[in-house]
């Protein structure tokens, strides 16, 4: 008996000219389903179509049957269905819907009519469990991207739904906040909890037990040859080296980063990584100049002018279509240069497109278009920048970065994907007392005692695919 079926379903967004590819699955109760493919191949289509959203919440046009959990989607109220499947989405922020940590938890608790007691112990069982204990009268809006992730799983994981949909849950967390999830999902998988999961780190899922793969292949999407040399960047010429000198913030007088001082030269690429809630947001949005802090940040003798992509899209664009996004208040449109960007990102496609209405690995590379053709002077900030990138597009990620540095901008970036972090000239390990290491990622990756100290373990498949070993 399967616990969920769908049956040559397909669908087609208001916005789209061809519809998914069909899709048949089943699943079994206590099984685990890992759903692979590129980046805008249908796998957030395919969970809200699994989860009962589509068609309740999404307008288009559906074909094909879904049963959850012997209930058809069409036809059963969508408040049924969330008591059988629950989904966390791959952006956490677009489903906060209250003011502290703990009543978000709450929320949907209540609503599936539990008592008082139940409420309270199961509340404290998932705030130990995606450790949120000290963040539980925190808004959920003020906290860091990674724990946004965890409080949208603990949220879902309170409710014990049978069937547990979870879009790329591991994108913004931490190494060891990833195996504590990857054991907590075994666990409940031999319980009898059913998971269906779309991952891009497919080295944390691979060893889930009973599990199985369905690889979708949207024949519409198209790969441009990113090989091809970049156009010249007509960047302003930058200052030389970033120099951060006793840079101090902090939020609701809870100080993030005290005394921070840092050197960036003009070309390197340079990735910081960090537990979830460290600062890594933080320190880019001070660089960035969008955020107020004590110190001094300079390039040369001027103040700093960096292009700054955030970890969150959405909260960037707002044009009506992809190329006025890109272009937005442009005197003069680099005809080439937006056409290379179009070519690297594979966004031709999309160019009418309303950005908010493409995937989330789609959008962010709207966003980073968007900023290169700024042409910022002194370089680029990037917070998670691989989030919802497959890895082709990781590569064109590291080409666009590399071109970067070939111009004599700096590139820094934040990352929890150790793989794109190795890519980097420099590796700096943040922790919660300021910067524990910097040195060269192969350096640092054999140091097994700076990355305790921050809180954070290397895992296995790291040391395999890296030839290295630690010390």
């Amino acid at each position: 008996m399967k616990i969920v079926e769908a049956h040559n379903i397909s669908f087609r967004y208001p916005h789209q000219a061809t519809p998914s590819t069909p899709t048949s699955l089943g699943v079994a109760a206590g099984d685990c389903l890992l759903i692979t493919g590129e980046s805008g191949s249908g796998k957030s289509t395919l969970l809200r179509c699994l989860a009962g959203m589509i068609p309740h919440l999404y307008h288009g046009e559906l074909t094909g049957e879904v049963w959850i959990d012997g209930l058809n989607s069409v036809t059963t109220p969508l408040w049924q269905l969330a008591e059988r499947a629950g989904l966390v989405f791959q952006n956490p922020a677009t489903q906060m819907l209250t003011f502290t940590v703990a009543d978000e938890i709450i929320f949907g608790l209540e609503n599936l009519g539990l008592s008082r007691t139940e409420i309270s112990q199961r509340l404290e069982e998932v705030l130990t469990l995606f450790h949120l204990q000290d963040l539980r009268q925190r808004n959920p809006q003020s906290l860091s991207g990674g724990e946004q992730q965890r409080l949208a799983l603990a949220a879902i994981v309170a409710r014990r739904p049978r069937i547990l949909l979870l879009d790329e849950p591991l994108s913004m967390l931490d190494t060891t906040a990833v195996q504590e999830f990857i054991s907590y999902l075994a666990h409940i998988i031999a319980a009898g909890t059913t998971i269906i999961i779309s991952e891009h780190r497919l080295q944390e899922v691979a060893h889930l037990p009973h599990v199985r793969y369905l690889h979708l292949d949207n024949k519409h999407l198209s790969r441009n040859d990113y090989h091809k040399t970049p156009p010249p960047l007509p960047i302003l010429p930058a200052n030389g080296s970033l120099h951060v000198r006793h840079l101090q913030v902090g939020y609701d007088q809870t100080p993030i980063l005290a005394n921070l001082n840092l050197d960036i030269a003009a070309g390197e690429i340079v990735a910081i990584v960090g537990r979830n809630g460290v600062g890594k947001t933080t320190l880019l949005r001070c660089l960035a100049g969008l955020q107020s802090y004590a110190g001094n940040v300079n390039v040369g003798e001027k103040p700093a002018e960096f292009g700054l992509v955030f970890q969150n899209a959405d909260l960037q664009l707002f044009n009506p279509s992809v190329r006025e996004e890109i272009c937005y208040h442009l005197p003069h449109i680099d005809q080439e240069l937006y056409s290379w960007l179009l070519d690297l990102f594979n966004l031709h496609r999309y160019e009418e497109t309303p950005p908010l209405l493409l995937s989330e690995g789609e959008k962010k590379r709207v966003a980073l278009a968007t900023i290169i053709m700024q042409l910022p002077r002194d370089g680029l900030l990037l917070d998670e920048p691989s989030l919802g990138q497959d890895n082709d597009h990781k590569q064109r990620l590291v080409r666009l970065m590399q071109a970067l540095a070939q111009a004599g901008k700096i590139v820094l970036f934040t990352t929890h994907d150790l793989a794109l972090a190795a890519q980097a000239n420099r590796l700096i390990l943040l922790g919660k007392t300021g910067i524990i290491a910097d040195g060269s990622p192969h350096a640092l990756f054999q140091e097994t005692a700076c990355w305790e100290q921050v809180g954070l373990t290397l895992p296995a498949w790291f040391y395999i695919n890296e030839e290295i070993s630690p010390k």
